[in-house]
Order: C-alpha cells, then structure tokens, then sequence
C-alpha cells in the first residue's frame, strides 16, 4: 500500500464500461513524513468517497482493481481508504520523538454501500 494525496479528478465522457459510475482521481504518491514521492497516477475511488487535498492510501499493480464491485477492470491503481492521521518516529531524533501529519478533510458521512462479500471460486 501507498499513501498519496488527492490533487485532481480526471473527467472522461468516454470510459470502458467497468468504470461507469467509478470516480477517477490524480493522486500524488508521498512518503510518510508526507514528501512528494515520484510522478502524480490517475487512481480508481474504491471508497466512492475521497476528495481534493486529502490523503489516501491506494493500492498499485492488478491489486488496484479489487477495490471496485467489477473487479475485472483495466485500472492500475486504487483508493481503499482515507487517511485521518499518520504518525511516523523520526530516525536519529530524540527517543518518543514523531512527525504527525493530519489529512486536511471534511466530515465522513456514513457510506451507503452495503458490505461486498467475495463468491468462492470453488
């Protein structure tokens, strides 16, 4: 998994038939002292909730399509949850000592997505 912050939407009036109702974010992957790590990626909101300025963690590879009800879906990365605090003890500092990032977000509504359960392929 990788934390990254929410910077942009993507709007796409064409789009494979899997993502219909998907909302695709750019996200900008960051360390967890909260640096800019690498290139911005479009991710796929498998929370149906992240928004601009917050911090996510997401998931990258074939993995990013599990988070999404279809998940035979052609995405690279998705967000499966929403960062409400990180704490990381920084290295080399006094013991107890800590970096502590806050996501700057608004208030959670309760989602209205019922619970997936996965089918045995068996």
């Amino acid at each position: 998994m990788q934390l990254a912050k929410v910077i942009g939407t993507v709007v796409a009036t064409q789009k494979h038939e899997a993502l219909e109702g998907i909302k695709l974010l750019i996200v900008q992957p960051m360390t967890p002292d909260g640096k800019a790590k690498g290139q911005p990626v479009v991710a796929a909101d498998g929370t149906a909730m992240a928004g601009p300025g917050e911090t996510i963690f997401m998931i990258g590879g074939r993995e990013g399509a599990l988070v999404l009800e279809k998940w035979f879906t052609p995405v690279d990365h998705g967000i499966v949850g929403i960062v409400d605090d990180v704490y990381v003890a920084v290295r080399g500092a006094s013991e107890g000592a800590t970096v502590h990032l806050q996501s700057t977000q608004r208030p959670r509504r309760a989602s209205r997505k019922a619970p997936r359960t996965r089918r045995s392929t068996r």
